[in-house]
Order: C-alpha cells, then structure tokens, then sequence
C-alpha cells in the first residue's frame, strides 16, 4: 500500500495518518469532520471514496487523540456511535406528535376509492358527505370529484420498524442528534438514543452552515423506517447457524429485536439502516409538502429512499405499485407494499385524521403471499370473551419469511362452507402482521380430499363446561364466568400495547401467575409484590422490580386504556376513546342509559347493548370498584357539549357561505346533535346552502323545515331546548 491523501490527511502503508501544522484541538475536529464525510458518502450515497483500511486509520487517529486529550471529547464524535456500557432497559417516552399508523388497501379498486374520497372532501364547502340520497346526486359528486386535482407522492413502503429521532440546537449553531424513540403504542415509546446512533445512515450533528443554507433550525424531529438489509439478515444468520442458534424468521423482526438490544456494541454489529420520511418543525409536519420534505431530508444528509414520485392519477399510482412489485427483488432490503402521501400540506391539514390514522395517506400492501399445505389436525381456542375459535393445526410450510404451522378457520359456518376435512390439502395466505388464514380446500390429482371431518365440541375444552350459540351468531361461546382460558386471555389482552401497556405481561409470565393462584382477574395484577414475582421460572430481582413498575405506570394509562382493558363486545380503540370523550369517567359510563350512549359517533344499539349488560353484571362493577382502589386512573378530559340541539337530527346540503361541512357537523355535535348524511321523516332540519341537491328536494317533499346556515348558527346561540 502506498501513501495516500485523503481530504486534508496522509495515510501510510502501516494505518497511521498524519496531518501537518495542526495542534490536536485543530486534528480531531478535521478528523472528524472527514469521517462523518466518508460515512455519508459510504452508508447514505453508497459512494465510498476510501477503502475500509483507510476509513480505520481515520477512526483510529482520533481514537488516540480524544484517549489523550479527552477534553476534547464530543458526544458527536464518530468515536462514540458505540460506547458505554449495556443498558439495563428502556426507559418509555412519550412522543411529541402520536406517530399514527396508515390505514391500509390491498386491491386497485380500494386504492381508487381512498382516492375518490381524497378528492371528494377537497371539494368546496358544501359537498363532502360521504353519502347520498340518490343515484342523481352519486353521479353528480362523482362528476365534481373528477374535475379536482390532488398530486401524491409515492413512496416505497418499508417493511422495517418505525422511530423518531430528536436533533436540539448546539451551542455553535448545529444540530445534535439527542434522542431516538420508538413507535411503541403510537403515544409512547422506548428510548433507544445509544443502539440508533450505531446506525451509521443517522447523521449524530448536522453543521450549522448547512442548516443555513437549507433554511431550518433545532429542534425539529426526523421520523423513518429502521431495516435490516438482506445481507446483514443474511450475515447474522449464518453467525446463529455457526454457534447453534436459533435461526432469525425474517429481516423485520430482526431489526426489530435487535434495535432493543441491550448492548449497543452487538447492535453495531448487525448493520441496521435508517431512511427518513418525515420530517416534524415547530410541532407539525414540514410546511412545504411531502416531496419538499423527502427533498430537505436529503440536504440535511439524511438517507431517503430514492425510488419515489409524484403522481396525479390512478393511472399513475398503479403504475408505480406495478413498477415496485417488479423490483423488489434487486432492492437489497424488504417492502411490503407502497405509500400514498397527499403532497401539499394545506391539504393534509385540510383532510385531517380519523382516531387512528391520517385521511391524507394510505398504504397499499401487496398480495399476501401464500403457500399449499396439509391440514393434520383442529384444535379449539378459548378467547377471553368465550368465543371459541377453530384452528387448523398444519404441516409447516415456509410462507411470505416465516414458518406458518397453524392458520385460523374463524367459525363453523367457515369450516362448513369451505367443506374442510382434517387431512385436506389447503392454500393458506399471510399478508402483513395477518393472521395466517386457509383460503382454498384443494383437490386435484396431486392433492387427494381428507375423510375425517370436524365436528364442532359441544363442551367448552378448557372448563368443559357446555357451550352455547346465541340464535343469529356464528360463534360459540363457552359462559362460564370462572373459564381459566376465559381470564388467560383477558390478561393477556389487559396488559396489550394500546391498552394497558404493561411491557413484560406474556404468555408464559401470565401463564405461571395463573398456575400458581396468583390472579384471578386483572385488578390482582396489581396486589402482586416483587416476593411473589421473583417466585417466578426466569424471574430475577431486576426482572421482578421492571414488571412491577410497569404494573404501577399502568395505572396512569386513562379511561379510554382502561375501557378497553375491560374486553367489552363491540369495544375497539376508536370506540373506547369516543366514549371516554364524552363521559369523562367510569361511573358517568357504568350509569349512562341506551340513548346517551347512542348520541356517541359510532355507537349504535348493538355496543350500547352489549355497554348496558357489561355494566348490569355485579362482577363486573366490582372489578371496576377494585381498579378504582388499586389507584387506577379512569377518568379522561370530557369532550365539552352544550344541550342546545340536545335531541335534534340534522343533515347538511349544499355550499355554505363560512363553515365547510366538518365545521358545521363538529359544531352540531358539540351541541348535543346529531348530523346524519341522508333525509328521512326523523330529520329534525335540512340545513341547504348554495347548490344543494336532491337532498333538498326530499326533504321538502317530507316537509322537513329547511334553514340556512344562519338559521343553524341561531339555533346554536339560542338557550337549550327543553322536553
């Protein structure tokens, strides 16, 4: 090897580096400087300039710089991306925005009507409902829709895990990257600062002349996709097959276990990648759109997906989708389908979000991936609402990276329908974190048919006690109040990531409290003592005290956590947060009769029905009142409501002259009414502005009072209705 001049350093044959006339304050900030150089050409441009050798000699430099003048340390030192010792555990932090999840299509046509309802709500105010009256008026909201325009940005869509990393202002005008969180619940995550500063492609100081010339300053907050490239996934299992080890299922779940690696050396080892998304300024998502935000994360020296473009049509989308399914093959690293993001952000904030997801982006996943296989057996499972489940029991087949051994069969009638028999030849699809499902009986000259069929237990296989099928309901369900599957799963449930969130509460940990006496329903969770958990198989004193504190950081989670937690029919996410909207406490909602819990959006008499026995049952008032004494908090902010329109059925037509029909609908609501989509005796109003449509003609045909906005605004400003 001969002498080589790299930036402003020569490197001799045997690794050292010298750099005339600098003291050593002057050396380790060019050497620094030249590493972080190299790094962003070699783990973001994929453009190395200088051999690993050469890179080595750099490092080692100003290793022995900062190792004898350790004042001149920083803590953004391409020295210290692994340093430290392992950590003893996450320590949970909240997010400053909640990272949402996508709302997700699988097929061109749910793609086409996401984007229809895209265009509908950017109509001019007046005209997005979501449904109509008649045939008329559908063609002519599609007629309206076509003439607006939207531009997408499209996006590959990772299949890796997300995170959000956090850069604050140094005192010399940079910006220093100070922590990385997580997803988590999509309200909280784990701090995993040192395993992200492992990963290279994560610029640890962005200079303040750059920051500049870009046009942004700390704090701000960059979001993305952490993966593990198929070579590294490739690498570390070769590493597991040579030491006897287990064998890693798929590169997601690989990066995701190793980014909450305890010790930041072997996260290092495994090469995790980071491509940037989002990028948050100021408490919202950058004003300049989607492509000016990909564009401003490039600049900033972030690593982003170069495959993305702007599309204006469904033409294009499909297009694009085509284009990436062709090619994921040669990408070097797993994607599982293609995001849509609304580019311009005055109509993002414009289409706003659901409860859980954004209105203005969708993730299109690909087909699920299937595989054929033999049904060798139907085991049944008790879940904690005693819904018994079939599930076929499979000869392993390897499907989408993993080894799929069972796939649910949802009910009797699903088993009945498909004419399943044990021993039949199956297609069995996953796509995503789905469940595995069998999809096809087959029978042909390589598959023969199955002889033995299933019938359905007429015994609960837990408690064996007998089993019922309410008329009308495909399930059956086992009722015994004391099933030990029954409480299994409703612990398990309990302790879920978006419900209560209690890191730690697994299988075989729930399963051990429940063998040996310990819980009998989820408020002795937290009667435990450290004592009874160290107990334990596999539990130490840490182990014991971690779990303890997440019991007791549980207590905090709010009302909407803890209605969920309860398991009652028909009650999901969304649902739990409106009711804990609107009531503001446990006992507001154990006392609330059918209609006010029927006034709540998206609560109809099938969830008020199953909300009124829920709180009817003795026991399970009782379980409310001991969470209530273990200091569980069950309270929320309550959605604050006027009883103005208190009782009153509106529906909106038209352009009005100032709210736009969100305005209009949000404010009715706030008031105690209730804003429908289509005319019908039971209407209280029709509320027409300009151009209204076939709505208004029923509604005079009916003699429903037509007013206009005014009208409305007068109603609200008036004193309550009385009965």
């Amino acid at each position: 090897m001969r002498e080589r001049i790299v930036g402003r350093f020569i490197i001799h044959p045997m690794g050292e580096t010298t750099s005339p006339s600098l003291n050593p304050a002057e050396r380790a900030e060019q050497l620094r400087a030249e590493l972080r150089r190299n790094e962003h050409l070699y783990y973001v441009l994929d453009a190395p300039q200088v051999t690993d050798a050469e890179y080595d000699a750099l490092m080692n430099e100003l290793k022995r710089i900062e190792a004898e003048h350790t004042e001149l340390l920083t803590p953004d030192s391409p020295t210290q991306r692994v340093g430290g010792k392992p950590a003893e555990g996450f320590r949970k932090v909240s997010h400053s925005q909640p990272m949402l999840s996508l709302d997700n299509v699988y097929s061109a046509e749910e793609l086409a009507a996401w984007d229809a309802r895209v265009r509908e709500l950017m109509l001019p105010r007046g005209f997005a409902m979501g449904s109509w009256g008649d045939d008329a008026e559908a063609e002519e909201m599609r007629e309206r829709r076509g003439m607006v325009q939207v531009e997408y940005m499209a996006e590959l869509k990772l299949d890796g895990l997300s995170a959000a990393l956090r850069y604050e202002a140094a005192k010399d005008g940079s910006a220093r990257f100070v922590i990385g969180i997580t997803r988590g619940d999509g309200q909280t995550g784990e701090d995993v600062t040192g395993n992200i500063r492992t990963i290279r492609s994560v610029p640890l100081t962005i200079a303040a002349e750059r920051l500049k010339e870009i046009g942004i300053q700390p704090p701000f907050e960059v979001r993305g996709e952490v993966i593990m490239p198929e070579a590294a996934f490739q690498r570390l299992n070769e590493e597991r097959e040579q030491l006897g080890q287990a064998l890693a299922v798929n590169p997601r779940n690989a990066a995701a276990g190793t980014l909450r690696t305890l010790d930041p050396t072997t996260v290092a080892n495994r090469r995790l990648e980071f491509f940037a998304y989002f990028l948050l300024a100021g408490g919202d998502y950058y004003p300049e759109g989607q492509r000016a935000t990909l564009d401003t994360l490039d600049k900033l020296g972030f690593r982003v997906n170069p495959r993305r473009k702007l599309v204006k049509s469904i033409e294009e989308m499909t297009a694009f989708i085509d284009a990436a399914d062709a090619n994921r093959a040669a990408l070097g690293y797993d994607i599982d389908g293609v995001v849509f993001k609304v580019d311009a952000h005055a109509t993002q904030q414009r289409l706003g979000y659901t409860g859980r997801a954004p209105r203005w982006a969708i993730a299109y996943k690909f087909t699920a991936k299937s595989g054929v296989t033999q049904v060798e057996g139907i085991t049944v499972q008790v879940g904690r609402t005693g819904k018994l489940t079939p599930v076929a029991e499979l000869t392993p087949v390897f499907i989408g990276g993993t080894t799929v051994s069972r796939a649910t069969l949802h009910n009797a009638n699903f088993i009945e329908d498909l004419g399943l028999q044990i021993g039949d030849w199956v297609k069995v699809e996953r796509g995503g974190d789905v469940i595995p499902k069998v999809v096809e009986v087959l029978e042909d000259g390589d598959h023969a048919r199955g002889a033995l069929p299933f019938t359905f237990p007429s015994e609960c296989p837990e408690c064996k006690s007998a089993v019922v099928r309410a008329e009308g309901e495909v399930d059956y369900r086992c009722v015994n109040a004391d099933c030990p599957a029954k409480l299994r799963e409703t612990l398990l449930h309990f302790g879920r990531r978006g419900v209560m969130n209690i890191e730690g509460l697994g299988d075989a940990v729930v399963q051990q409290l429940f063998d040996r006496g310990l819980v009998h329903s989820v408020a002795d969770l937290y009667n435990l003592t450290e004592e009874q958990l160290t107990g334990l198989e596999r539990f130490a004193e840490k182990s014991a005290r971690t779990l303890m504190e997440e019991i007791e950081g549980s207590k905090r989670a709010g009302l909407a956590r803890v209605v969920m937690g309860l398991g009652i029919r028909f009650v999901g996410e969304r649902t739990a947060e409106l009711l804990a909207e609107e009531f503001g406490t446990i006992d507001a909602l154990m006392e609330a009769a059918a209609p006010e819990l029927e006034r709540v959006e998206e609560v109809g008499p099938r969830i008020s029905q199953a909300i009124l026995e829920f709180f009817a049952d003795k026991e399970n008032r009782d379980l409310v009142k001991r969470l209530r004494d273990a200091g569980v908090d069950m309270t929320a902010e309550k959605k604050q409501r006027s009883a103005q329109l208190a009782g009153l059925t509106f529906v909106l037509t038209g352009s009005l002259p100032t709210l736009t029909r969100e305005e209009a609908k949000a404010k009715i609501e706030a008031a105690g009414g209730k804003a429908v989509g289509s005319v019908s005796k039971k209407t209280s109003y029709v509320v027409a502005g300009e151009e209204a449509g076939s709505k208004l003609d029923k509604a005079l045909a009916l003699k429903v009072p037509v007013i206009d906005e005014a009208g409305l605004l007068a109603m609200l400003d008036a004193p309550p209705t009385k009965e």
